[in-house]
């Protein structure tokens, strides 16, 4: 397994790493996820660490916090060997203090999730949206705390925009209070929206990228084509509506290009899909899912090996959009790109 730095941190993370919200899966979008249990999540567990996979993420949103606790029985007696990353910030009940990054809210929140994962610290802290209604110095502040306490490691962010983080980092450095060093993003061969802003951000200001729905909420799982409807117990017939919008001709073009690469490496179309995320510029980590161990295996294959800049080429090609302004005049117009070089 090849471990990467997470951002501008002495943290070294694996490339692949296992996404959580499979376990204990309930409700109508968690519930067709996946709902292993602790004994299948323990074995879930072993293949990683057998294949150098450490790190596991969950948040405590994910089927109500059922996911951290069974996270937290699938590692019991090897917290060691392992780092764990959950998330917090989105609503976990209807109270006026169930939800948000106040003072109030994140102590509790944290306390909530070491019960949950029976652990005595939380290796990465991300919060799971911005909360407009807290002001920023509280929430750092608040962390900072939490960072002192020993509760926390290192924190991080998710689903922010860029001018989100970067007044989050500009008032982190200001007061010495822990910088962002994760920020959890949507990246896919169908969705590089993170591209436009938050990728040269995170080159800038040290943050590395943990990409979560690598394989576009499902489409590119190898089961759609051209000319063919999804098939019979997809998630994508329950959960399409909770994920972002994909254009079929280009989500076509895609996988058509996808089919290419593979034959030529003998390899999977989820297993090119990742790896050409694996090559991309601030990318520390790609958290892949699975519902059973057969999904988990051929995910994993997707590293000890590198698509060529030909095969890059062509998939990049295919899934290619124009950037929305002010982005787009960078990319198509020589004297907007001679002052900015695009990072891909």
């Amino acid at each position: 397994m090849d471990y990467r730095s997470l951002g501008r941190s002495g943290l070294r993370v694996p490339a692949l790493s296992l996404g959580t919200g499979t376990f204990g899966g309930s409700g109508p979008l968690f519930g067709n996820w996946g709902n292993s249990d602790a004994k299948e999540a323990r074995r879930l567990v072993d293949i990683c660490l057998e294949a150098g996979v450490n790190l596991f993420d969950t948040a405590d949103v994910y089927s109500h916090g059922a996911s951290e606790e069974v996270l937290g029985e699938a590692i019991r007696n090897r917290r060691d060997s392992v780092l764990v990353s959950t998330k917090t910030s989105l609503p976990m009940g209807d109270g006026p203090n169930d939800a948000g990054s106040s003072r109030f809210r994140l102590i509790r929140a944290v306390e909530d999730a070491l019960r949950r994962l029976q652990t005595d610290h939380i290796d990465i802290l991300q919060l799971h949206a911005f909360d407009a209604e807290t002001p920023i110095e509280e929430v750092l502040s608040t962390l900072d705390l939490l960072v002192r306490a020993g509760k926390v490691r290192y924190v991080g962010v998710s689903n922010f925009s860029g001018w989100q983080v970067m007044k989050s980092l500009a008032a982190a450095d200001r007061n010495g209070w822990p910088r962002y060093v994760a920020n959890q993003v949507y990246y896919s061969l169908v969705g590089r929206d993170y591209e436009w802003e938050l990728m040269p951000l995170g080159q800038d200001q040290g943050l590395g990228a943990l990409v979560w729905s690598p394989l576009g909420w499902g489409r590119l799982t190898g089961k759609i084509r051209r000319g063919t409807s999804v098939p019979d117990g997809s998630r994508l017939h329950e959960t399409a509506s909770f994920g972002p919008p994909v254009d079929e001709d280009r989500l076509y073009r895609v996988v058509d290009a996808l089919d290419v690469v593979a034959e030529e490496t003998g390899k999977t179309v989820p297993q090119v899909a990742l790896n050409w995320l694996l090559q991309r510029p601030t990318v520390s980590s790609v958290i892949v899912g699975a519902r059973n161990e057969a999904q988990l295996r051929q995910n994993l294959g997707a590293v000890g090996w590198n698509l060529t800049t030909e095969q890059i080429a062509k998939l990049d090609e295919a899934s290619a959009v124009t950037a929305p302004y002010p982005y787009f005049p960078y990319r198509r117009q020589e004297g907007f790109a001679r002052l900015n070089p695009p990072m891909v």
